[in-house]
């Protein structure tokens, strides 16, 4: 039997009120990202499920889902990561041209282009963070230069050629393509976008964070408008860790300490953050799987220095599932109970509910689920970040 102190771990640097008043965090008083993303063509805030029925068959008090499957019709959260940090990096070179800055409504301007010229942006990528990229250079008809492993799903390498993006494939993890991309960039004069942090580089990894809260003010928006009950907790996927720092800070500096519980999910096969919590002593630890989880979204093998700082002191759990738990949310989600809505969901996509799942069936994990007071009355949010971004996989996994 798998003790469940493997697969979980309560976080012993949680602080109920961060002082993140320093210098190092005054990115997060930024604000302008809801007001960018809805400047954008094609803008809508992506759907609040309630998840009712399945609620009931959990023995929770209600499920929501949020579903960014059908994000700027990319099928992945990712967009609103990448296209605000791409903005951000082009008003930083208007400003030092110019002396003036964008408003995120001037950003598509044809203008704007011919007057700051050609750029290539480049990233490495499981596929959705590379495919944002490629899509918000091609919107703006620039260049970008992907970077991606081997053994990536042949229709996540397809989905950024769709969007012009140049791939090259790396014998090895996502970790040594961001190695590579950053190589080559400061080679030939691109622009990383990547959205793990590392030394020398933490502004544009900070804005993609920014940009991924535009889902919990959207999900605070549509629970006001729907009467619905505050979550109690929040289940956020951890991969480098963008998302799931976007979610702890967003719940921090709004609730602080009546914040919901943030439980992070990782894969077990990739579980960084739960890695660093339990055996780190304070600092963020490579994790000791083979990065060769399903979950290929969350195949990041150490935290990004910019979210563990955040996720260190403001998450309250961490959890790591088997790929079983994904393939089971995912076909949960697809084949829904009762009167549930259906919802198309991706590996990675389906990790939320893969946690909440575990947490409610898996005998392993029944010490967890009483530690973190998950009953008949909770209110959960789940993220559902992805779509069938790797198609042939998903209708494997779902029987179609």
């Amino acid at each position: 039997m798998i003790n469940f102190t493997n697969l979980f771990s309560h976080n012993p640097y949680y602080n109920p009120n961060p002082d993140w008043s320093g210098e190092e965090y005054s990115f997060l008083k930024t604000n302008d990202m809801l007001r960018f993303h809805k400047s954008i063509s094609g803008y809508n805030p992506t759907p609040l499920i309630s998840l009712r029925s399945l609620a009931k068959k959990l023995n929770v008090g209600n499920i929501y889902a949020k579903d960014e499957s059908h994000r700027f019709g990319i099928k992945a959260f990712k967009a609103l990561g990448a296209s605000y940090a791409i903005f951000r990096t082009i008003n930083k070179k208007w400003k030092n041209n110019y002396g003036s800055e964008l408003s995120p409504e001037e950003f598509f301007n044809a203008d704007i282009k011919r007057k700051l010229g050609e750029f290539t942006f480049c990233a490495a990528t499981d596929g959705n963070h590379g495919r944002a990229v490629a899509w918000t250079a091609n919107k703006l008809k620039q260049k970008s230069v992907i970077y991606m492993p081997s053994n990536t799903a042949k229709s996540r390498i397809e989905n950024i050629k769709t969007e012009n993006g140049k791939v090259v494939l790396i014998d090895g993890t996502f970790d040594d393509c961001v190695v590579k991309a950053a190589e080559d960039s400061a080679k030939n004069g691109w622009q990383v976008i990547s959205d793990t942090a590392y030394e020398g580089y933490m502004e544009i990894p900070a804005y993609i964070m920014l940009g991924y809260t535009t889902i919990f003010k959207e999900a605070d928006e549509q629970m006001n408008l729907q009467n619905l009950p505050s979550p109690d907790f929040v289940f956020l996927q951890s991969g480098v860790g963008g998302l799931s720092a976007a979610g702890t800070s967003h719940n921090v500096l709004k609730y602080k300490d009546k914040r919901p519980k943030l439980i992070s999910v990782e894969p077990t096969d990739c579980d960084c953050f739960l890695e660093s919590i339990k055996t780190g002593n304070g600092k963020a630890i490579p994790t000791k799987g083979k990065q060769e989880s399903i979950m290929a979204g969350l195949n990041c093998g150490i935290p990004s220095p910019l979210a563990w700082k955040i996720l260190k002191e403001g998450m309250d759990s961490f959890l790591a599932v088997t790929d079983d738990y994904a393939e089971k949310a995912m076909r949960q989600y697809y084949y829904p109970e009762q009167s549930d809505e259906k919802i198309i969901s991706g590996e990675s996509g389906a990790a939320g509910l893969a946690g909440l799942i575990a947490l409610c069936t898996d005998e392993n994990l029944k010490e967890a689920k009483n530690k973190l007071c998950i009953n008949e009355k909770s209110n959960i949010l789940l993220i559902n970040t992805e779509g069938d971004t790797d198609i042939d996989n998903f209708k494997k996994v779902v029987g179609i």
